[in-house]
C-alpha cells in the first residue's frame, strides 16, 4: 500500500491582527463557531492561541473573557465564571480533567489572523 500524503490544514481568516489586544482575549466568529484568541506577545514562543469562546462547565461562551497567566508552567485562561484554568496550549483543564476546550492552529498571514 502507498503511503497517503500528509494533508495540509485548511486555513480559515479569523480576524484582523489590529483587532487583537496584547495579553489579552478577543472571540471571533468562523465558520459559526466563536473562537478566543488570545494574543501573548511576552510570552516567548508561541504567542498566538485559539480555543473554543464556550465554558464547557457552565455552557456561557465566556473564555475570551478570562484572565490569561501561568500555572505550573503552561499558559493558561481562568473561566470567568467558574474559575477553571484551560491550557492555552491544548485545552485541556487543570483542575478538572474531563473539561477541555476545543483548540485550532492559529498563526498570522500577514495582517490577517487564521486559524485551522
Amino acid at each position: 500500500m502507498a503511503a497517503q500524503p500528509a494533508q495540509h490544514p485548511v486555513w480559515r481568516r479569523a480576524c484582523d491582527r489590529r483587532d487583537l489586544v496584547a495579553n489579552s482575549g478577543v472571540v471571533a466568529l468562523v465558520d459559526g463557531e466563536q473562537v478566543a484568541l488570545f494574543y501573548l506577545p511576552d510570552a516567548g514562543g508561541q504567542t498566538l492561541y485559539a480555543v473554543s469562546n464556550r465554558d464547557p462547565k457552565s455552557g456561557a461562551n465566556v473564555i475570551g473573557r478570562g484572565i490569561v497567566g501561568q500555572l505550573c508552567g503552561d499558559l493558561v485562561v481562568a473561566s470567568p465564571l467558574y474559575k477553571q484554568h484551560f491550557r492555552l496550549a491544548d485545552g485541556s483543564c487543570v483542575q478538572f480533567p474531563e473539561q477541555r476546550l476545543q483548540t485550532w492552529q492559529a498563526r498570522f498571514n500577514s495582517d490577517a489572523v487564521e486559524i485551522a
